[in-house]
């Protein structure tokens, strides 16, 4: 079932007998579909950009592509950098807003400007009776009650279905570079992470490699913004880190592509096994990553996420025990739950919330615990 606008939607939902399984652009899956599938790709079109006020409002069903070339234009961009999760998962459809908001999808960049969250302003949606809601505006404001803008970010459809969101974008930088360290293992490349992003030098990505395009480790410190600022900042790193081996990779396009690879994990694309994305405190990072002894891993956010490549069914949280942060099968199948299961006080505030916004229980059922 297809829906071409709001109205529908809510009308769908409202008579639906059964469970719903929402599919956007159909680029990602997580969890065994139940019922019948409600398509809301034809809530399309921009319905509102203005570049002075740095907002742009969407219907859900827009593909992330025909944002991106709207904002290029005004040489704005979606700060929080959402990755595209075609090469990694095998899949094909178009990566929609809609989407990218339900899984708070959010790439490097996450580190320095913030997720996919914090830039949210509004949203509308239809709950699992068919009502229509609206929470939030053009503009950021505190509310009293449910913050609907931030509930709705990373619910994966379990609450409602969204039909438009409100979001803040931001100008892109004049030029990009890339400070590039060799051969640093994985204790070595978290702690020089550390250093560069706790210096007054703005870094906006930082990954590590344990084996690079060569073989040999490589750790990846990005610098954005005007050319000569671009150009003071990337040498200074390159002097904070002058007894090891650095160099500096100044081509724009070398670093986007660079850059783009560590967004959509490249590395992990068309290899077989099952790929755990695993969030913790980056000084756990390295640790964990042993524990895993994954087939291949590397390290983004300053090594506060883990990308790592395990045999097929191997459940990741039973090799990583007990540790701050959650662990998620991204890609695979197995026992485990896909989703780090929540702690029992958290799992019955979540159940609470979504019998509130789905009494019947038909959106996406299971989904948050499959």
């Amino acid at each position: 079932m297809r829906v071409e606008s709001e109205a529908e939607l809510a009308e769908a939902v409202a008579g639906a007998t059964g469970p719903l399984t929402i599919r956007g652009g159909g680029t990602r899956g997580l969890g065994a579909s139940q019922g019948a599938v409600l398509e809301t790709g034809g809530l399309s079109g921009i319905t509102l950009y203005e570049p002075g006020a740095l907002t742009v409002v969407v219907r859900a069903g827009t593909p992330l592509d025909e944002i991106e070339q709207a904002l290029a234009a005004e040489n704005q961009r979606l700060a929080f950098e959402p990755m595209d999760h075609r090469p990694l998962l095998g899949t094909n459809g178009t990566p929609t807003i809609g989407g990218v908001v339900a899984a708070n999808v959010s790439g490097p960049r996450r580190i320095q400007a913030g997720a996919c969250r914090d830039f949210m302003l509004g949203v509308r949606f239809v709950d699992g009776s068919g009502t229509v809601i609206k929470n939030g505006g053009r503009v950021m404001k505190n509310v009293t009650g449910y913050d609907l803008v931030k509930l709705m970010t990373g619910s994966r459809g379990t609450l409602g279905v969204l039909t438009e969101v409100s979001l803040k974008v931001l100008p892109r930088p004049e030029t990009q570079a890339c400070v590039v360290l060799d051969g640093l293992g994985d204790e070595a490349a978290v702690a020089a992470m550390a250093r560069a992003l706790g210096s007054p030098f703005e870094v906006t990505g930082a990954a590590h490699f344990p084996r690079g395009a060569d073989g040999q480790p490589v750790t990846m410190l990005r610098i954005e913004g005007f050319e000569k600022s671009v150009s003071y900042r990337a040498g200074r790193l390159r002097d904070m880190f002058g007894g090891q081996a650095v160099r500096v990779d100044d081509d724009p396009d070398s670093v986007a592509a660079s850059w783009l690879a560590v967004r959509d994990v490249q590395a992990l694309a068309g290899r077989e096994g099952d790929v755990w994305r695993i969030s913790c405190k980056p000084s756990d990072g390295p640790a964990l990553a042993a524990r895993l002894s994954a087939e291949a891993h590397h390290f983004d956010w300053g090594g506060g996420l883990i990308w790592a490549l395990l045999p097929v069914g191997t459940d990741a949280r039973a090799r990583l025990g007990e540790f701050r942060g959650h662990a998620t099968r991204v890609r695979g199948t197995g026992d485990a739950p896909a989703l780090q299961p929540e702690p029992g006080p958290l799992a019955a505030l979540s159940d609470g919330l979504r019998t509130r916004f789905d009494p019947r229980g038909i959106l996406n059922p299971g989904l948050m615990t499959a």
